[in-house]
């Protein structure tokens, strides 16, 4: 007897290795999947404008990826000491304009240039309601804890999601013909909707999400949302919020994700690395002994070998951080 739904999952024609080049941009469990691919070493950009919930900031997000030019101060509002941006996640905002600046400008270059050569678009799209700023009429990535009534608050229709964004794939084929894009719905309950209104916000990106599927060749579709809301029915699979997944859950979902996309290589380089990353984030007790010491050079050692192994993937920062370990 089963006591489960499990989700079954299609092998995906898409393909992906550590060679693979990823862009990655949505909500919170975009930032989870993203993470778990940056640990493993492959080539991800994730959420350069901070986390985005709807998909219309979501896609104004790309077409400034798209254009690559760089924001200017008349694009911040300064608000309660904060300079801030209405396309980025408070995370961007800072007390000095200037660094505030350079910190978009900075994430904005290099994702621009990362699109046009990304293998692989992964979009999760998290809320279809979106907060609209009165003075200039525009949806926002953020609100910024402004007064509410300086915002109109309204639900995309399925129609207003379906042209957007097959506007913007064109856009996105314009630029790179090759591009793959995958989509997926959060599972991540918005309950300050309200819970009808939640399932009319995730039925809508859902119906909306499988037209793009149905009519884009190169537009597919991970069911995470169905992995939790089906497969792990259950409270236990929850942080203590009830809404989000825990890491038990996002381990569950990670391991569909790597059934279905990656190659048999890819994971035996993720179990070649566990033990090394293991290693590098280890911390004794005594750090200033010879013992230690050793088992620093021990471990940069076996971190150089891997990289003579697999020289595509980048592993400059864990060498960076031992050599200036060892040095202390």
């Amino acid at each position: 007897m089963n006591f489960r739904t499990i989700v079954d999952i299609p092998q995906s024609k898409i393909k992906i290795n550590h060679r693979t080049k990823i862009l990655m941009l949505g909500s919170c469990f975009a930032t989870n999947m993203g993470q778990k691919l940056i640990d493993n070493k492959f080539r991800t950009n994730l959420n350069p404008f901070g986390v985005l919930y709807n998909p219309t900031s979501i896609a104004k997000g790309i077409k400034k990826l798209i254009e690559g030019k760089n924001f200017q101060e008349e694009d911040l509002f300064y608000d309660k000491g904060l300079y801030n941006s209405f396309y980025h996640h408070s995370s961007f905002s800072d007390t000095n304009k200037d660094q505030c600046l350079l910190n978009i400008n900075s994430r904005l270059e290099k994702a621009s240039n990362n699109l046009k050569e990304a293998d692989i678009l992964f979009i999760t799209f998290g809320t279809s309601y979106v907060y609209e700023y009165l003075p200039t009429e525009e949806v926002v990535g953020n609100c910024h804890k402004l007064p509410s009534n300086d915002f109109r608050r309204f639900q995309l229709s399925i129609t207003d999601i379906l042209k957007q964004w097959r506007e913007l794939i064109l856009e996105l084929k314009a630029i790179n013909p090759s591009l793959q894009i995958i989509l997926t719905v959060s599972p991540i309950r918005h309950l300050r909707d309200g819970a009808h209104d939640n399932q009319l916000s995730k039925a809508t990106l859902l119906l909306a999400v499988n037209k793009l599927c149905e009519t884009h060749s190169d537009t597919h579709y991970f069911p995470s949302y169905e992995i939790v809301l089906d497969d792990l029915r259950d409270y236990r699979f929850y942080t203590e919020d009830l809404t989000h997944p825990n890491n038990l859950a996002i381990e569950y979902i990670w391991q569909k994700f790597k059934e279905t996309y990656l190659t048999k290589e890819s994971e035996a380089i993720i179990a070649e690395w566990i033990n090394i990353r293991k290693a590098i984030e280890h911390r004794s007790f005594n750090e200033e002994s010879e013992e230690h010491t050793r088992f620093l050079k021990q471990t940069l050692a076996k971190l150089d070998a891997f990289g003579n192994k697999y020289k595509y993937i980048d592993l400059t920062e864990e060498r960076e951080r031992l050599e200036q370990r060892i040095r202390k």
